[in-house]
């Protein structure tokens, strides 16, 4: 088998409500590979406020798809090996481990369907269905938008959300919770995101406020650049720490678990290089005890967390409209199970690239 030919597009993905009082839309750079047996793969990756998605497509059409053509598409790790190390002068983070990442999905997506295999199944198979919790609460919704989001996760099972917490003031982000964490019941735990927001002193002063809370983690509390900041936090405070979205190869995973920065590690499979990184990084997190709690595109993260002994909750955070996918996972009781179609399980509907094209 053959890669005959690579398409890749950039689809504009209107958010809904609530979520878009915070974005207006998403950016999809979506990746088709074909070949010259007839199968076909699909990757993508997600661009939160579509920053970066047209970049993301040039490299991946420029650099890294004259890599993939004539080549054998079930050689996945050779393949990725050829991606990561192909620029030696830009480091495959950020722009450019998106691009990869699109194409190791679509890579083994196409290896699924020639095996005829779930991906999870190919890559050992630790469990068919994943608990998920609900994710948003963004800086700019009103406490009431908070609630009736998480109202909304809550009505399909789910027994975990997670809210933003990015206001200035402190006490302010400590009553939101406090809101939240009321309306919603015993039944339901929370968690917290500051998303980089704050430095050091800061962030474990908010930490410490919301303590007395039963806060499942408290997510990526200073820049992610900062090792030694997040493994300061992690020293500091009662509420388990958990980054990773915004980390991109093992080796940067490497660093987090040597220096204890974090209980949960949550690398997203469309910035972490693909599946094939994933895999690597959940691996390594079960190496030093660590639980692995994939990033959004719950959907295709799914194949990952069902691949993993050490996988903790997918993010459910409701993205994609109605019209994008032809088949959608459908959270059940709180649990998703893993889709077991051949490849990762997902398409685009006919029409969808017609009707979200940049």
């Amino acid at each position: 088998m053959k890669i005959t030919g690579i398409d890749s597009v950039v689809l504009r993905i209107p958010c809904p409500r609530p979520m878009s009082l915070e974005f207006a839309d998403h950016r999809m750079v979506a990746a088709f590979i074909s070949t010259d047996q007839g199968l076909e793969g699909f990757g993508y990756t997600l661009a939160f406020g579509g920053g970066g998605a047209e970049a993301m497509q040039v490299y991946l059409e420029t650099r890294l798809k004259p890599l993939l053509i004539g080549e054998d598409p079930r050689l996945v790790e050779r393949l990725w090996e050829k991606m990561f190390r192909a620029d030696r002068g830009i480091r495959r983070v950020g722009l450019a481990a998106y691009a990869v990442s699109a194409l190791d999905i679509a890579l083994w997506d196409l290896a699924g369907k020639a095996a005829g295999q779930p991906c999870y199944r190919l890559w050992g198979g630790a469990a068919d269905r994943v608990e998920a919790y609900g994710s948003g609460g963004w800086a700019k919704y009103r406490v009431e938008d908070v609630i009736e989001e998480a109202r909304f996760y809550t009505g399909q099972g789910c027994r975990y959300y997670k809210m933003k917490i990015h206001d200035p003031d402190p006490r302010v982000n400590r009553q939101r919770v406090e809101a939240v964490k009321k309306a919603l019941g015993d039944g339901v735990r929370m968690m917290v995101d500051v998303n980089q927001k704050l430095d050091v002193l800061s962030t474990i002063k908010q930490a410490q406020m919301l303590e007395d809370l039963d806060l499942v983690w408290y997510e990526e509390p200073v820049l992610a650049d900062d090792y030694a900041g997040l493994a300061e936090v992690a020293r500091s405070i009662k509420i388990p720490v958990a980054t990773g979205e915004n980390h991109y190869t093992r080796f940067e995973f490497r660093e987090l678990c040597e220096r204890r920065a974090a209980r949960y590690l949550m690398p997203d499979v469309g910035r972490a290089n693909g599946f094939s990184e994933t895999l690597r990084i959940g691996h390594l997190a079960a190496a030093h005890g660590l639980q692995v709690s994939p990033h959004v595109v719950h959907e295709i993260s799914l194949q990952v967390a069902g691949a993993l002994s050490n996988a903790f909750l997918v993010e459910y955070m409701n993205w994609a409209p109605a019209d994008l996918f032809v088949e959608l996972p459908k959270c059940e009781n709180g649990w998703f199970r893993v889709p077991d179609r051949p490849g990762h399980g997902m398409a685009l509907t006919p029409d969808a690239v017609k009707k979200y094209r940049v």
